[in-house]
Order: C-alpha cells, then sequence, then structure tokens
C-alpha cells in the first residue's frame, strides 16, 4: 500500500493536484482512493460527482471519498461519550459541558486517520490520496497520533488507581470500559503511526504557489513534519505561468515576480524535486481532464514512487545544546552566512539561500557555529546567555 498527502496553504490547488494524481495513479492500473479530510469538501466538486464518507468507485481503478468527521465521532466514539458524560453529570457537570468534556482533544483528527488506514486495508487499495486541510489543520491532524498516545499512556495510570479503589471510586472516574475503548483505539492509532512515517508506504507532499507567503508556511510545515519524523518526497509548484511575449506591462510583471520566487522555491527546498503544474485560464474538472493535468506535471514519470528518501532536516540533542542538520549534497563549501530573526533562519552559502522555520526549542538558542559533515550543513545551538542582572538576581 502506497499513502500520499497532499497539504499546504488553503486555496493552493492541494484538491486538483491530489485528484490528478489519483487518476493518473488510476490509469496505470492501480486500484487508488483519494480521499479528503477538508471539512470545506471540494473533491466532489473538482471530480464532477456527488461523494459521500464511503469510497465512490468512478473510473476503472478510481475511487473517492469525503471523510464526514461528525458520522465518524458517532459511529467509534458515540457509546464511550455516552458513558462518560453520564459520568460526568453524576458528579454535577452542566449537561453542554459534559458533553464538550467527554470528547478527547483531537478526536475528530484521529477518526479522520484511522478511517481512512481502515478503508485503504479493507478496500484492499494500492495507493490512497489524501487531500488534506489547510497546512494548521493538518499539522495538527499528523500531531495527534503522538499525543493521543501521551493521553492514553496517562489514563492508563488510573487503570491501577481504579481496580484498587473500584468500590469507592466507580462513580467519580471512568469505568474500566471506557479505558478498554481508548486502550483498543490507541493500538490502532500506535499501528497508524508506523505507517505514516514509514518513507517506503507514506510521503507528504507540500503544494505551493509562486506566492511569498504561500512559500513561508509550506516552509513552516516542512519543519514540523521534520520533527515528528514524517518523510517528505517532493513539492508541487502550482500555478506557474508559462514564459511567453507578453505584451501588456502587467502580465509581464507578474511573470517576472513569479520567476524569482519560482527559483526561489526550487533553492529552498532543494534536495526534494519539484513537479510544477502550469497556471490555465480554465479549471481542470473531471477525471479525464485531470489525468490530463497529471501528464503535464509528472510526465512519464508514476506519481506514486518515492522520490526522495532521508529527512529533509533533523534536530539532534547534545550535551551542550542541539544541532539542526540540513543534508545538501549538491551544495559545496563556501562561507557560511546565517542570520536569526525570531523563529526564522537564513542560511547562505555563496549563490545558495535557504529560509527555515526554526521550531520552537530552537527559537530561545543562538547558532554558534556551522560546518559541512558527510554532505550535510550542521548548525550547532547553544542557550542564548541570560543578562547580567538575571546572573546577580
Amino acid at each position: 500500500m502506497r499513502i500520499i498527502l497532499y497539504l499546504g496553504k488553503g486555496g493552493v490547488g492541494k484538491t486538483t493536484i491530489s485528484a490528478a494524481t489519483a487518476a493518473r495513479s488510476a490509469a496505470l492500473g492501480k486500484r487508488t482512493l483519494v480521499v479528503s479530510t477538508d471539512l470545506a469538501h471540494s473533491l466532489a466538486d473538482c471530480l464532477r460527482t456527488p461523494l459521500t464518507s464511503e469510497p465512490r468507485e468512478l473510473a476503472p481503478n478510481l475511487w473517492a471519498q469525503e471523510v464526514n468527521v461528525l458520522d465518524e465521532m458517532r459511529r467509534g466514539w458515540g457509546k464511550v461519550q455516552e458513558t462518560m458524560t453520564r459520568t460526568l453529570r453524576k458528579q454535577g457537570v452542566d449537561d453542554v459541558m459534559a458533553e464538550e468534556l467527554a470528547l478527547i482533544p483531537g478526536m475528530d483528527e484521529i477518526v479522520s486517520l484511522v478511517n481512512i488506514y481502515r478503508n485503504a486495508q479493507q478496500g484492499n487499495f494500492d495507493v490512497v490520496i489524501i487531500d488534506a486541510a489547510p497546512t494548521g489543520e493538518t499539522v495538527r491532524l499528523l500531531s495527534m497520533p503522538d499525543t493521543f498516545q501521551w493521553y492514553v499512556g496517562h489514563l492508563g495510570n488510573m487503570r491501577g488507581t481504579l481496580n484498587l479503589a473500584r468500590p469507592f471510586l466507580k462513580s467519580l472516574i471512568p469505568t474500566t470500559e471506557i479505558l478498554d475503548a481508548v486502550q483498543k483505539l490507541s493500538e490502532r492509532v500506535k499501528a497508524l503511526r508506523e505507517v505514516l512515517s514509514d518513507a517506503s508506504i507514506s510521503s507528504y507532499r507540500p503544494v505551493v504557489n509562486p506566492e511569498r507567503m504561500v512559500i513561508k508556511e509550506a516552509l513552516r510545515a516542512e519543519t514540523y513534519l521534520a520533527l515528528f519524523g514524517y518523510p517528505i518526497d517532493s513539492v508541487v509548484c502550482n500555478r506557474v505561468i508559462q514564459p511567453g511575449n507578453y505584451q501588456d506591462t502587467f502580465m509581464q510583471e507578474i511573470y517576472r515576480n513569479q520567476e524569482k520566487l519560482r527559483q526561489q522555491i526550487h533553492d529552498t527546498f532543494a534536495p526534494l524535486p519539484i513537479w510544477e503544474a502550469p497556471y490555465y485560464p480554465q479549471e481542470i474538472l473531471g477525471v479525464e481532464d485531470l489525468h490530463k493535468l497529471a501528464e503535464v506535471v509528472f510526465g512519464s514519470h508514476d506519481p506514486t514512487e518515492v522520490y526522495h528518501r532521508g529527512a529533509v532536516q533533523e534536530v539532534v540533542r547534545e550535551e551542550k545544546g542541539y544541532v539542526l542538520r540540513l543534508p545538501l549534497p549538491h551544495v559545496e563549501m563556501n562561507k557560511v552566512v546565517m542570520t536569526k530573526k525570531g523563529d526564522e533562519m537564513i542560511i547562505e552559502i555563496g549563490n545558495f539561500k535557504r529560509d527555515i522555520t526554526l521550531p520552537s526549542i530552537l527559537v530561545h538558542q543562538e547558532a554558534t557555529s556551522a560546518r559541512f559533515a558527510n554532505k550535510a550543513l550542521e548548525i550547532r545551538f547553544t542557550a542564548l546567555a541570560e543578562p547580567e542582572a538575571d546572573k546577580t538576581a
């Protein structure tokens, strides 16, 4: 099984690229499911056909689905939620508040992921293409398996207390029925986490436009995907204006600005491969047009292959601080210029320039040195020196 997840800022064209990839995959003879996790579903519009929360076959080897989070919540968590709500009401908690508190934080994201994984297995699909929600929601969704495991670990610690004090605490804390249900879901999530971080199965592909804000958000997503160990194998640059003899000065300026940002995308996301999709004057709708778009974007390549292996960045803890490691196999060693602004690090090596959104753990650290080792740039960070006033306090 192969899982490909497209993510990026809202409006960059993730749905179109996801659907085009799925159409090409199906045409190559692979049983393919394209599924949307965005609450503002547009996959059905893109494919020009109504979709439900169950996979629907649209063409040979091609299925599509729009996950209905509320239905899945009722199906997979409804009974447990009712039991927890009743327990909270017995303790005098307001009805509405009890229903809210009965939901584990991030349960909607967990349900979406488990649903996709279940359908992928039961439907015996070769490829699953995920049209994800905007970047912030997607990062939250992908972080939930880890958060949920932490939550379950703390709930598990309650089990011993519950067994020892059952006669006294039975009406005050969650029953073993609830703990068992949470543990069962935890096991599914753990298996899902292993699949989502397995580079031979799952790939993550940011979709960007040649726009500064869009690029910044994609870089932020790249950082957090790297932190959670989710493998990125390529980037799609969508809505690229093609070279032409433009007479209109307005179009000439737009083209020049796009060219600068398009080159920045290629430089910034190295060593990841960059796929480019042209800016069309009309919407790309329907399976046939989507397949044609995929041919333009991917050429003769199979879009379901893995196109990059290895971390695009890595943070390692050392005795005296942290090391940010950036694989840069095509960059020759030269004078390294590093500029840190808040949560951003700008690295310049000769004509090479890369912007990195730093994880929160490095924001308050100082970049002290940089070196090339094993085809990678290693930047060392140490804690900022305390002001003199603080030292004497």
